[in-house]
């Protein structure tokens, strides 16, 4: 079962695929910031949800540390408790003194070998949650650059081709006046310009 990051990526992934093309352009698209805007701000939310999830995982490694600790020591108090009901037979003292030692050093490797297991598969999934961690925030950073390099050059084109277009207008109404009028319709044209402004 994927996570919600995995779907939020995967559906910034499709929003981005189905965006229509800029015209005359095979690299660049048309965005709607709304949309990208929300898949942004719930990838934001969930992202720390995402994190307490995997380091939950990896605080099971105390748990699974703790289970093979409360074996390994129930293994111990059986042998324990076994050499002390060998030991208390008089005529068997010396039978049971290498019996107990036997089963005290199985019970010992046992729970050396339980606690070695448990260390190596808590540190194997605190490292699989990591690198799934490192590898979803280093997509996520991709996906997020990229979003704001495209905004920031459709805002650059769209002020270059504004501008372009105003010079084409006041050229339009230049040739539109005889040159004697040209004076006092661009000082008409400046104060318009300070009222807008103000």
């Amino acid at each position: 079962m994927s996570s919600r990051i995995e779907q939020l990526i995967d559906e910034l992934e499709e929003y981005i695929e189905s965006c229509k093309p800029k015209f005359m352009s095979n690299s660049e698209i048309i965005v709607n910031k709304e949309e990208i805007d929300e898949l942004l701000r719930e990838l934001r939310m969930r992202t720390p949800e995402e994190i307490k999830r995997y380091q939950k995982i990896i605080s099971n490694k105390e748990a699974i540390l703790n289970d093979a600790r409360a074996k390994a020591q129930a293994l111990i108090d059986e042998a324990t408790v076994h050499t002390n009901e060998l030991i208390s037979e008089h005529e068997i003292m010396q039978q049971a003194y290498a019996q107990a030692n036997g089963i005290v050093a199985t019970a010992a490797n046992q729970a050396r070998e339980i606690l070695d297991k448990a260390t190596m598969e808590a540190n194997e999934l605190r490292t699989q949650a990591s690198q799934y961690m490192e590898s979803r925030l280093v997509e996520l950073d991709s996906i997020t650059s990229s979003a704001i390099q495209s905004t920031n050059a459709d805002y650059e084109r769209l002020l270059g081709s504004l501008g372009q277009y105003r010079d084409l207008i006041q050229s339009n109404l230049r040739s539109l006046h005889p040159v004697e009028d040209l004076d006092l319709h661009l000082d008409d044209q400046e104060d318009d310009d300070k009222l807008d402004v103000m």
